[in-house]
C-alpha cells in the first residue's frame, strides 16, 4: 500500500468516526425533549454530560499537542459545544439540589481537574514526554468511560429487560469504536486504538444481550403477574368465607323465625261440650328462659 493510499484510508476512517460520533453526541436529544415538555429533569443526572465534556476537552488538548490529528479536534470541538448545551439545559430545569450537585461536579472535573492537567503538563513536562503523559491520561480515562456500560449489562441480566439498552445506540457505539480503533491503528497511536478495543468488546456484548433478552418477559412483570394472581386467590377465598358466614347467619335467622311462629293445635271434640263443635285453640309460643345464638365468624 502506497503512502498516499494509506493517508486516504486514514482520512476515510477519521471522517467516518466524525460522522458516527456526531450521531452518538445527538443521542440524548429525546431525553432533553422530555425534560423540556415536563419542565423538569426528574430522575435524570448531569454526570454523563459533564464526563462527556471533560473527555472531549482532554482529547482536544491531546490532539493539539500531537501533530496530524486534526479530525480529533473537529469532532471533539463539536462534542464540547453539544455537551455544554446539554449541561446548560439541565441546569435550567433541574431542581435546586441537583443544580448545586451539578455545579460542584463541573467545578471538580472541568475547572480543577482539567485545569490541573493542563497546568502541570505545561510547567513540568516538555516535548514528547508531555504528549505521552496527556496520551496516557486520555487512555486511562477512556478505559474508565468504556467500562461504565457494565452497570447497564448487569441490570439487563438481572431484570431480563433491554428497556435501558437501546439497540441502535449500542450499534452506534460499536461502530464508533471500530472506526476510531482503525484510525488510531493507522496513525500508530495506541492511545486512541487501545480504549476502542474495549469499547468494541462491550458494544458487541450489549448487542448479544439485546438479542438474548429482547423477547423475554422482564422479572418485574413476572412479579406483578404473580402478585395479581395471589391477590385474586385471596379475594376469592375472602368471598367464599363471607358466603359461608352469610349462610350460617341465614340458618340462625331461620331457626329464630321458626321459634317465633305460634303453635296451632286441633282440640278433639269435648264430650262434656254440649255444642258438639270442634275448636281451634291457638297456643302462644313457648319462650325459653334464654336464647344463645352462636354465629361462626
Amino acid at each position: 500500500m502506497t503512502s498516499e493510499s494509506f493517508a486516504h484510508l486514514t482520512l476515510a476512517f477519521g471522517l467516518l468516526g466524525n460522522v458516527v460520533s456526531f450521531m452518538v453526541f445527538l443521542s440524548p436529544l429525546p431525553t432533553f425533549y422530555k425534560v423540556y415538555k415536563k419542565k423538569s429533569t426528574e430522575g435524570f443526572q448531569s454526570v454523563p454530560y459533564v464526563v462527556g465534556l471533560f473527555s472531549a476537552m482532554l482529547w482536544i488538548y491531546y490532539a493539539l499537542l500531537k501533530t496530524g490529528a486534526m479530525l480529533l479536534i473537529t469532532i471533539n470541538s463539536v462534542g464540547c459545544f453539544i455537551q455544554t448545551f446539554y449541561i446548560i439545559f439541565f441546569l435550567i430545569y433541574a431542581p435546586k439540589k441537583a443544580r448545586i450537585e451539578s455545579l460542584k461536579l463541573i467545578m471538580l472535573m472541568i475547572v480543577v481537574g482539567f485545569g490541573l492537567i493542563v497546568g502541570l503538563t505545561q510547567f513540568f513536562a516538555h516535548g514528547a514526554s508531555r504528549v505521552a503523559i496527556v496520551g496516557w491520561i486520555c487512555l486511562i480515562f477512556a478505559l474508565c468511560v468504556f467500562v461504565a456500560p457494565l452497570g447497564v449489562v448487569r441490570q439487563v441480566i438481572k431484570t431480563k429487560s433491554v428497556e435501558y439498552m437501546p439497540i441502535l445506540l449500542s450499534a452506534a457505539l460499536t461502530l464508533n469504536a471500530v472506526t476510531w480503533f482503525f484510525y488510531g491503528l493507522l496513525l500508530h497511536d495506541f492511545n486512541i486504538a487501545i480504549p476502542n478495543v474495549l469499547g468494541f468488546t462491550f458494544g458487541v456484548l450489549q448487542m448479544i444481550l439485546y438479542f438474548v433478552y429482547k423477547n423475554k418477559k422482564p422479572v418485574s412483570d413476572e412479579k406483578k403477574v404473580s402478585e395479581l394472581e395471589a391477590k385474586k386467590v385471596e379475594t376469592e377465598e375472602q368471598k367464599i368465607s363471607e358466603k359461608r358466614d352469610q349462610e350460617i347467619i341465614d340458618v340462625v335467622k331461620l331457626s329464630a323465625l321458626m321459634c317465633s311462629i305460634p303453635a296451632v293445635t286441633r282440640v278433639n271434640e269435648n264430650t262434656n261440650d254440649n255444642i258438639g263443635h270442634n275448636h281451634l285453640v291457638v297456643e302462644p309460643p313457648r319462650v325459653p328462659l334464654a336464647h344463645t345464638i352462636e354465629v361462626a365468624a
